[in-house]
């Protein structure tokens, strides 16, 4: 048997699914990003759902999410550069409202890092070192 990873940070499940609904609350009120989430999300229940387990296997080592992340968001065709930086401010302004201190501290920085991730995973990947566009 495995053994049990230890939380990455002092979070439960009910904070996770809390600050999930209170970001895509937020999302769907945002006049950049509502209209993008609004192109793919037709049923905000299961996405919330589906987002809650993505971050609750990240953070509390759960085995409940299956996807990619960033198949998502490449298949998504219309995530643009300057979209990961809204995203980012909106979801540190929900988890600052929504946890302590630390939690909202803990949980951005492990944001901050994904979102890096995900935006070269899922814009950078069209560009040459220096940020120079492929063209072929």
């Amino acid at each position: 048997m495995a053994p049990v990873l230890p939380p990455r940070f002092d979070v439960t499940r009910p904070e996770i699914e809390r600050v999930v609904a209170a970001f895509y609350e937020a999302i769907r009120q945002h006049p950049g990003l509502g209209p993008i989430f609004a192109v793919h999300v037709d049923d905000w229940p299961s996405h919330e759902a589906k987002v809650a387990d993505f971050w609750a296997n990240t953070i509390l080592h759960e085995r409940s999410y299956e996807g990619s992340p960033v198949s998502a968001h490449v298949n998504a065709g219309n995530v643009r550069p300057g979209m990961f930086e809204s995203w980012l401010a909106l979801f540190d302004k929900t988890l600052r409202a929504e946890l302590t201190p630390q939690q909202a501290d803990a949980w951005s920085a492990l944001a901050h890092r994904i979102g890096r991730s995900l935006r070269a995973a899922v814009v950078d990947r069209d560009k040459l070192p220096g940020g120079v566009p492929k063209l072929s």
